[in-house]
């Protein structure tokens, strides 16, 4: 399917490994340019070197940085000032007890999963709404859907860019300038597997077992592959996607329960 973003640039965040990596890859399969960013040197060069092998025809720049930080992003914007796509993707913060967080602890995951995306959607929609085209992609968590009691950190800052969105995104679509949200649920990624191990640490038991026991309550009865997460991303950027707007879309394997 040609999705007509051929030559199109994208800034594709935390895309050295798991979700943002599949992303950055499909966009590239898509023939689109990809600047891609992360804070691991080796992993980042690794997923730049396989995507021009695969890819030759498309641009593809890696900045080495952390996308939460002002200089961070100035560095990702200065390699890409005009992007037509811009996947905001971070890693989550860490699961535990609120009476245990800190005021330090809510305000990095807010500065991470809130105000990073906000920001460079700041520095960037209105050029897109300019050139009468953008697609922004917000990538979440199932749980801003269906909230994990462990994971309270990741669910209010996701929530509150979810709720933000909510209302920008129905005012930048007049000018074919999308914004959605992707929600993965269990995807095989190093996240799933560090959860995994921390439960498993608890209970006395093993990473395999504990991820063995929890691909079996999916309705799928396996856990999501990052190709699959990525291509669903691929779609919304595409040129026939601009009637999507301002929707979180689950990816979930059916886990859950509801109509809407």
């Amino acid at each position: 399917m040609d999705l007509g973003i051929k030559g199109r640039r994208a800034i594709v965040c935390a895309s050295s490994k798991g979700l943002g990596r599949a992303c950055a890859i499909s966009l590239a399969e898509a023939g689109v340019d990809v600047t891609l960013t992360a804070r691991g040197a080796e992993a980042l060069k690794k997923t730049a070197d396989d995507i021009r092998k695969a890819y030759p025809g498309v641009k593809v720049t890696e900045i080495v940085g952390d996308i939460t930080t002002p200089a961070g992003r100035e560095a990702v914007l200065k390699a890409c000032p005009e992007p037509d796509i811009l996947i905001n993707n971070a890693g989550g913060p860490p699961p535990g007890d609120f009476r245990n967080w800190t005021r330090d602890d809510w305000i990095k995951a807010i500065d991470a999963n809130m105000l990073t995306p906000i920001e460079l959607i700041k520095s960037t929609v209105d050029g897109m709404m300019a050139r009468k085209f953008g697609r922004i992609v917000n990538i979440t968590s199932a749980a801003v859907k269906a909230p994990i009691d462990i994971l309270g950190l990741s669910n209010g800052a996701r929530a509150g860019l979810t709720g933000f969105i909510a209302g920008l995104s129905r005012k930048t679509v007049i000018n074919n300038v999308t914004i959605n949200g992707l929600l993965p649920g269990p995807f095989e990624t190093d996240r799933l597997t560090g959860t995994a191990k921390a439960e498993a640490d608890k209970r006395g038991t093993t990473p395999e077992q504990i991820l063995a026991e929890r691909a079996k309550l999916n309705p799928a009865g396996r856990f999501g592959q990052p190709d699959e997460f990525g291509y669903a991303c691929a779609f919304l950027c595409g040129a026939k996607a601009g009637f999507i707007t301002g929707q979180n879309i689950l990816l979930d394997g059916g886990a859950f329960p509801g109509t809407l």
